[in-house]
């Protein structure tokens, strides 16, 4: 099962606040013992805040890009990892092992990756013959 880990923004991340040398070295440590422990880390990233941001608003066939930053801070994402688990409960169980990515009060938020085996119906069968090719099956 792949999952994508998502640390939240703080009122501090979206100020810019930096990370300290001691929390990025214990985040490094963390990813160390994920990896020695099996877990596949496929990917992760922080983010930089939503004043740098862009979000594109659909309505039918109308398109708006609206500037950051946005306003509210407790509904965006400050960074990210995906993870290849058995199953939620041992992603669950490394994150509550996960040093506090924030100073203070911070939330990580656990989200299953839809793959698509799981949209395997509405998946036509040139979507299907193209992700041969690209050797994603």
């Amino acid at each position: 099962m792949r999952v994508m880990v998502i640390v939240k923004a703080t009122d501090d991340s979206e100020k810019g606040a930096s990370v300290t040398r001691e929390a990025f070295q214990a985040m490094e440590k963390f990813g160390e013992e994920l990896i020695k422990a099996g877990i596949g880390v496929l990917a992760g990233a922080g983010l930089m805040n939503s004043s740098k941001g862009k979000r594109i608003a659909f309505d039918g066939a109308n398109r708006t890009v609206i500037d950051g930053p946005f306003a509210e801070t407790r509904e965006l994402i400050a960074g990210f990892s995906i993870w290849e688990v058995k199953d939620i409960d041992e992603a669950v169980a490394w994150v509550k092992r996960s040093p506090n990515p924030m100073p203070g009060r911070s939330e990580i938020e656990i989200r299953p990756l839809g793959m698509m085996e799981e949209f395997e119906e509405s998946v036509t069968p040139e979507t299907k013959e193209i992700r041969y090719r690209l050797h994603e099956i």
